[in-house]
Order: C-alpha cells, then sequence, then structure tokens
C-alpha cells in the first residue's frame, strides 16, 4: 500500500474547511513519522477527510445546495423591523433636508416671543398681539437666513399683509372682525413662509405652519441640549448677566417708586400686572408663544413643497358634452336677470301686485338663495375647467367664450343680492349678519372679475390674487369699523323718522359710542348705558386695549350716561316694521 495520500485527500487538504467546522478538526502532523503505527493513521487520514466533505453539500464538493420550495418557506416574521424598510411620511418628498441647527439669534428671538407672550396676552387682546408677533417675524427671518433662503417679494407681501392685519386689534373694540384679522393674519404668515404659488399651495400653505409644530419642537430641543454643552462659559456669562440686571431694575426701580408717585404710575402702566393665582395661565401663554415660534422658525428653515402636488385636469370631454349645460346654464341666468333689470330699473310695481310682496320682503326673500347661486357657479367654473376640451385654440376660445359669458351673468346676479340687501337694510337697519353676508357676496364679486382677468391675461397669478383679495377684504372690514358702520345707519334711519332698535345696538362694542352719542336723550342714554357699564369694569392695561375703547372712555367721560331707570324699558319697542325680519342673533363675540 502507498504512503502517498489519495488524489480526493489531497482536494480535501487543499480546500477550506467547511463554514462552522473548526481548525482543530484537521488531523495535526504526526510528532513521529518512522513509526508504523503512525503511519498507519496518516494512511486512514486523509481516507477520513476525503468522506468528510460529503456531510455538507454544496460547500466542499462544490454543488449548490438544493432550493427549498416557497410552499416550505418559513413565513417572514412581521415583528422584525429591521427586516423591512420604513415606507417614507407623506411629506417625505414635499420637504427639504433637515434645517441646519437653530442658530443664537433665531434661539433668542424665539426666547423673546415665549416671555412677550406669557406677560402680555394673559390681559386682552390689542396692541400686545403686534407686540408679540415682530420677535416671531425676527425669529423666522434668521432661521430662513441660516437656511439660505432669500427672500422674495411675495414672501415680504404676504409678510407685511399679515402684520397689518394685526393692527385691527388695536384699533378696533369688536371682538369678531379681531377674531377674522387674527385667523388672517395666521394664514398669511403661513403662506409667507412656505412660499406657495399654486392652488394646492394657497390652500395647505395657509395651514401648514400646523404641520411644522412638532418637527420644530424637537429641533428646539436639539438646539438647547447642544448650547447647555457649556465649553466656553457662554452660558453661564449670559445668566449671570441677566440675573444682575434683573436684581438692579427690580431694587432701584422699587426705591425710585417710592420716592416718586408719578414714576410709580408710569411703571404700574407700563409693566404687566402678573400675580401668583395667574401663574398656570402664564406658563400656557410662555408655551404657546414658545411652540408657536419654534414652528415659523422651523417652516422657515425647511418649508414643505406644497406646490409639489399635482392636481391632473380630468379627463377631457368633448364640445358638445362639455358646452351643451353650460349654454342652457347660461340661457337660465339671463332669463332671470331680464327680470332682475327690470326691478332694478324700477319695475317693482308689476312684482308687488302679482306677488303681493312689500319691498323688505321681496328683498329677503332672495338674498340668500342668490347668495349661494354664487357659491355654487363658482364651483361650477372649478368643475368645467378641470373637463374642459384642450384640443387647440378653437377648444380654448369656447372654454374662454362659454365661462366667461358665464361669470359676466354671475356678476349681475351678485349686483341683485346686494341690491336686495340694500332694501332689506333700508327698511329694517343694519346688523352684524347683514353686514357680514354682504361683504362675503361683494367678495365673490371680487373673485369672479380676477378669473375673468385670468382668462384674458392667464390664471398664472390666480391663486395667490385671490388670497390678496381675502386678506385685503378683512383688513379693510376691520378698519370700516363694522359696529361703527351699524351704529351710524342706525341713527340715520332714526333722523328720518324710522323706528330704532335700542335694545340691539345697546349690545355693541365701544366701538359705536362715536355714532350712538348723537342719538337725543334718553335714546342716547338708554343705547350707551351697558357700553359704559362694560368700560368702567374693565381695567385692561394700554397694550390689551384699543384706540377704540379709548376713544369711547373720553366721550362718555365728557358727556357722562343719565340714569333713566325703567323708561329705557319701552323706548324703541315699536318695530312693527320688523315683523318679516329673521331672527338675527348673530354675535359669536
Amino acid at each position: 500500500m502507498s504512503d502517498q495520500p489519495s488524489e480526493a485527500a489531497r482536494r480535501a487538504e487543499a480546500s477550506p474547511p467547511p463554514e462552522g467546522v473548526q481548525a482543530s478538526s484537521t488531523v495535526p502532523e504526526p510528532a513521529d513519522a518512522g513509526s508504523p503505527e503512525d503511519a498507519g493513521r496518516q494512511k486512514a487520514a486523509p481516507r477520513e477527510r476525503a468522506q468528510t466533505p460529503a456531510a455538507v453539500p454544496g460547500q466542499a464538493s462544490g454543488q449548490e445546495p438544493p432550493v427549498r420550495p416557497a410552499y416550505l418557506q418559513p413565513p417572514a416574521d412581521p415583528w422584525q423591523r429591521g427586516a423591512q424598510k420604513p415606507s417614507p411620511g407623506v411629506l417625505s418628498g414635499l420637504r427639504p433636508s433637515a434645517p441646519p441647527a437653530i442658530g443664537a439669534a433665531t434661539f433668542w428671538s424665539v426666547l423673546a416671543t415665549a416671555l412677550l407672550s406669557a406677560l402680555l396676552l394673559g390681559d386682552g387682546l390689542g396692541l400686545n398681539l403686534l407686540l408679540v408677533a415682530l420677535p416671531a417675524t425676527l425669529a423666522a427671518f434668521f432661521a430662513a437666513r441660516e437656511a439660505g433662503r432669500r427672500i422674495r417679494p411675495w414672501t415680504v407681501t404676504w409678510a407685511v399683509g399679515g402684520l397689518a392685519l394685526l393692527v385691527v386689534p388695536a384699533l378696533r373694540d369688536a371682538g369678531w372682525p379681531t377674531f377674522l384679522a387674527m385667523v388672517s393674519a395666521l394664514a398669511l404668515g403661513s403662506l409667507a413662509l412656505h412660499g406657495s404659488r399654486s392652488w394646492p399651495g394657497v390652500l395647505l400653505g395657509s395651514l401648514g405652519l400646523f404641520d411644522s409644530v412638532p418637527a420644530g419642537v424637537r429641533w428646539g430641543l436639539r438646539g438647547v441640549r447642544d448650547r447647555t454643552d457649556d465649553s466656553k462659559g457662554r452660558v453661564r456669562t449670559a445668566v449671570r448677566s441677566a440675573a444682575v440686571a434683573i436684581v438692579l431694575l427690580v431694587v432701584f426701580g422699587a426705591l425710585f417708586a417710592s420716592a416718586d408717585a408719578a414714576f410709580a404710575d408710569l411703571l404700574g402702566n407700563l409693566l404687566p400686572d402678573v400675580s401668583i393665582g395667574e401663574a398656570p395661565w402664564r406658563v400656557f401663554l410662555f408655551v404657546l408663544g414658545l411652540v408657536g415660534a419654534l414652528a415659523a422658525a422651523y417652516t422657515a428653515a425647511a418649508p414643505v413643497r406644497w406646490d409639489g402636488i399635482t392636481v391632473r385636469p380630468g379627463p377631457a370631454r368633448s364640445r358638445v358634452e362639455w358646452a351643451l349645460p353650460l349654454i342652457v346654464l347660461n340661457l337660465l341666468f339671463a332669463a332671470f336677470i331680464a327680470l332682475q333689470l327690470a326691478v332694478l330699473l324700477g319695475g317693482y310695481d308689476k312684482v308687488y301686485e302679482e306677488t303681493g310682496l312689500n319691498p323688505a320682503q321681496y328683498a329677503r326673500q332672495g338674498f340668500w338663495q342668490l347668495l349661494w347661486a354664487t357659491v355654487l357657479t363658482l364651483i361650477v367654473i372649478a368643475l368645467a375647467l378641470r373637463w374642459a376640451p384642450r384640443g387647440g385654440s378653437r377648444d380654448r376660445t369656447l372654454v374662454r367664450g362659454v365661462l366667461g359669458v358665464l361669470c359676466v351673468l354671475t356678476l349681475v346676479v351678485v349686483a341683485s343680492a346686494l341690491r336686495r340687501m340694500d332694501l332689506y337694510v333700508d327698511a329694517f337697519g343694519l346688523t352684524r349678519l347683514r353686514i357680514s353676508v354682504a361683504a362675503v357676496e361683494l367678495w365673490l364679486g371680487v373673485v369672479l372679475v380676477l378669473i375673468l382677468a385670468a382668462g384674458v391675461f392667464g390664471a398664472r397669478l390666480l391663486p395667490r390674487a385671490v388670497a390678496v383679495s381675502a386678506a385685503v377684504g378683512v383688513l379693510a372690514f376691520g378698519l370700516l369699523s363694522p359696529d361703527g358702520l351699524i351704529a351710524e345707519q342706525n341713527v340715520q334711519r332714526h333722523d328720518k323718522g324710522k323706528t330704532i332698535d335700542i335694545d340691539y345696538l345697546g349690545g355693541l362694542s365701544a366701538d359705536a359710542v362715536p355714532a350712538l352719542d348723537k342719538l337725543p336723550e334718553p335714546l342716547r342714554s338708554c343705547s350707551l348705558v351697558r357700553i359704559q357699564r362694560d368700560l368702567v369694569t374693565s381695567d385692561t392695561p394700554w397694550y390689551a386695549s384699543s384706540w377704540g375703547e379709548a376713544r369711547a372712555r373720553d366721550i362718555l367721560e365728557e358727556r357722562a350716561v343719565q340714569d333713566r331707570g325703567n323708561e329705557c324699558d319701552v323706548l324703541g319697542s315699536d318695530t312693527s316694521e320688523r315683523d318679516y325680519e329673521e331672527d338675527d342673533s348673530y354675535d359669536p363675540y
């Protein structure tokens, strides 16, 4: 028998050991090769090594392991998160990369917003809203600059418009125009941060600030954690400086206040009156200002690109299928408007003879229907543009012609609705509900004009133009003082010998005092008694008071309200002309 190992043994020795087999399993070199017993063991060892790879197929022998059928594969474990990649978020494709760390200027602006919010917003709404919004605007500006964003003209337009809307609470005492101005200012601020231009961008961008609240808080916490790593002692220096400044202000301020009564009154008017009982409310306002400023700054640094949402047009319809329903609608509008023109030009007598309605009843009967007709027409125009034919220039001409005629006819409907409201107000007087819906109807007419302009000059600016028109409408509504207009119109009706509802006018805000002050006694005192009681009982500081409230105080201090007792209960109760009036209790604030 030969002492040389077989060919299979040599291949087994040359091949690496199988996976999982330790190196010690190989036979070591013999200590004494000359022993016959050792030689026998050496001959036997290669045969064992040659048989070993057969136990692990596909590794030592070079053969592929058998493929297991799919039905024999073990089921995937749904609890193993590492086995599957997480699905991307809904906004992951719209939001840019993460913003840089919060800078020092942004951090201190956010902190100033939170402190002013806690100190000023707890006493009411007035100039303090604008004072709180200014550092929040600076925080957004610094964050955008640190992220490399450029300021564009439309960004300035939205930002200036939002700050201008916050002037309304500083001027008007009425709560309802203040609420509209606050909501509109928030929407414009969100548009300024996102920089949207398309319809999805304008509609979602005005509300997109709320999406940045959680991310903004996490971003701020990371910034605070990074800054607390006080390797250079800057945080300790700032804290010590602030503490020393506060101590000096308190000590010397108290000394000067005790030395001079006028200086004490000045400090009392300038500084907010904070009590321990208001601590939870002040803490809530601090957190609210902090979170809001962080959300604004984070959005400015990493805005969601709502313009990335594309709304694809619907399938194009044929000309006949698309135009026939709209032409029929135009004919219906034309027939209605023909009668309206006869009425508007003085043909009411025939209408009264046929219907038996007086002017106020006729006006009330149709205003709300015409308002809804205007709203539904805008919806019809939007849907018609979605399925409009898009074959070429002839289709574009057809679409512009049919929808242009519909817009013009709808404008006449708007004019008819406003005329009806004018008749109704002349019969029963102006109220908050009537002036609100008339303002909405007027704005819908402006939107129709913008749609007509878009058909001629292009629709690229239409979404932003509609948003600007809404903001300008809210600003004008607040600056014109709706409560003052209501009081002025009712006083003029009384001067013409018509009835006046003293009970309703007495529930208006302090903005109505200049107009109600023109009434003769005892109507003047009866209409102002509740307003004066509210002004006397309110003790709001200067930053939470409006200019309308200050003017009303001056008027009532110059001419005090007289106590009329039960005489006010019967004044203004002769409202027989109000038998057809709706239950107008619209006064949410």
